[in-house]
């Protein structure tokens, strides 16, 4: 028993780039029309109706909220790449509904059926299929980042490509763009030899209501809702403060684009701080802190252009921090055997936060104007602050997977699983007879993995 210091294998890597293209390529459809879609409603029949712009603008969360962990679960049944095929033919359905949209209400159903394609959970489950245990956590951060490219692009070009194509265009691009991920699938992406549950990226049942009732968790869950209902709402009103401020809405992408390169720029010195230096708590407070001040200060800088970019770079800079912060502070603190189930709600409830923010916001700022929105947010934000302040400090721990390749039964798993947990730096440890994994939550300053070679050697005998 050895862990491989390998690097991934050809096709490990053939499946991880294909898969993150394929989220990357789903989350840019998503996330492309963020920046130009309020000038454009304003045209369609319906769209001087701001509430149904909220709708329209977050309606696909709702539909990804509610049938992301059934899509996961369908995909154990089914095969992750039928289910992955089936979220990929809403999603293009979706866009072209929206893209031939005649008014605001065939927009609201475009994007409910684009939400209805809900394959992330299935994604990362194929991820988890094709990649060796000491090769998934890459697997993953490379879709987590291309995620985060995905959006930064999006938002700088999608004012050009308004210029060039129109909305429906840029939504019938979508709606292609998502038939060439299913030939990613189908050409590019291997089949998995083997496709079992990995508690690591899925959500389990029988764990669904500790991790409900894990109140550390639920601050986390209410976080990443309050964090994309104020992105979303945001969105209802900056590209019009910029636009009122003076910027034609085709340049917009010249403050967008520095704005966010900078603000990732930013992030990078305090997530090693916080890794580092274990004060991980400290640096998330004071970014919900500043994230709070960013939102505080677009709703003052309305008459001035770089006023306004500057308050989006501090809020921009505060939320990239924060989306980077969340899932680690969700692996550090979900029960080692419920982390796919953590992170399975923990996505469900960012996508609500979506839908959420941008209908509630459309509602405020159509009916009360621009200063309710902010209020909402600060609110939203404020209640965050004091639930992260209360909140206690993750453990310094990271995660580890190995391989068990010795049938055992139950009884014998949990004597292992004892005599892991029991090794020096080891927080927490479960072997899982299922699956065939050990997984453990360790701290690498005290931690040495041979101890877990040699135990792990010495349970197959």
């Amino acid at each position: 028993m050895s862990v491989s210091s390998e690097k991934m294998s050809p096709a490990e890597l053939r499946a991880t780039i294909g898969l993150a293209g394929v989220y990357g390529l789903r989350m840019f459809g998503l996330f492309i029309i963020l920046p130009v879609f309020a000038f454009y409603a304003e045209d369609l029949p319906g769209g001087d109706n701001y509430t149904l712009i909220g709708i329209a603008l977050g309606a696909y969360g709702l539909t990804q909220a509610i049938l992301q962990i059934p899509f996961g679960w369908l995909s154990d049944r089914i095969g992750r790449k039928p289910v992955i095929y089936i979220g990929l033919i809403l999603f293009a359905l979706g866009s072209l509904i929206a893209a031939f949209a005649a008014d605001i209400y065939w927009i609201i159903i475009g994007r409910i059926v684009q939400g209805a394609g809900a394959i992330s959970a299935a994604v990362m489950a194929l991820a988890a299929d094709l990649t060796r245990e000491e090769h998934r956590t890459k697997a993953m951060a490379t879709i987590g980042m291309t995620i985060g490219m995905v959006f930064a692009l999006s938002l700088a070009i999608a004012p050009t490509l308004n210029q060039w194509i129109g909305v429906p265009g840029i939504f019938a691009m979508t709606g292609i763009l998502a038939v060439l991920a299913m030939l990613v699938v189908k050409k590019i992406i291997p089949d998995p030899q083997i496709s079992r549950f990995h508690s690591d990226t899925e959500t389990s049942a029988d764990s669904f209501r500790d991790v409900i009732r894990n109140t550390q968790l639920l601050r986390l869950n209410y976080g990443i809702f309050a964090l994309h209902a104020t992105l979303m709402a945001l969105w209802l009103v900056v590209p019009l403060t910029l636009r009122e401020a003076g910027l034609v809405a085709n340049d917009h992408w010249q403050i967008y684009l520095p704005v966010l390169l900078l603000s990732v720029v930013c992030i990078i010195p305090p997530i090693i701080y916080a890794e580092k230096k274990a004060k991980l708590k400290p640096v998330f407070i004071i970014a919900i802190g500043i994230l709070l001040l960013g939102q505080i200060l677009l709703s003052f800088t309305t008459d001035s252009i770089m006023a306004t970019a500057a308050a989006l770079w501090v809020f921009f800079t505060a939320f990239n921090l924060l989306e980077a912060s969340l899932p680690s502070l969700i692996s550090k603190i979900a029960p080692v055997g419920a982390k796919g189930t953590a992170i399975g709600i923990y996505s469900s409830t960012q996508f609500l936060g979506a839908f959420a923010g941008a209908s509630i916001g459309g509602y405020l700022f159509g009916y009360y104007g621009s200063s309710a929105l902010y209020g909402f947010c600060g609110l939203l934000l404020v209640i965050w602050l004091l639930l992260a302040i209360t909140m206690k400090a993750p453990a310094a721990v990271r995660s580890k997977m190995y391989s068990v390749h010795s049938d055992m039964d139950l009884n014998q798993s949990k004597e292992l699983s004892r005599r892991l947990a029991e090794l020096p730096g080891v927080f927490e440890a479960l072997v899982l007879v299922n699956e065939k994994i050990a997984y453990l939550k360790v701290d690498m300053k005290g931690f040495d993995e041979t101890n877990v070679i040699k135990l792990l050697e010495e349970g197959v005998k």
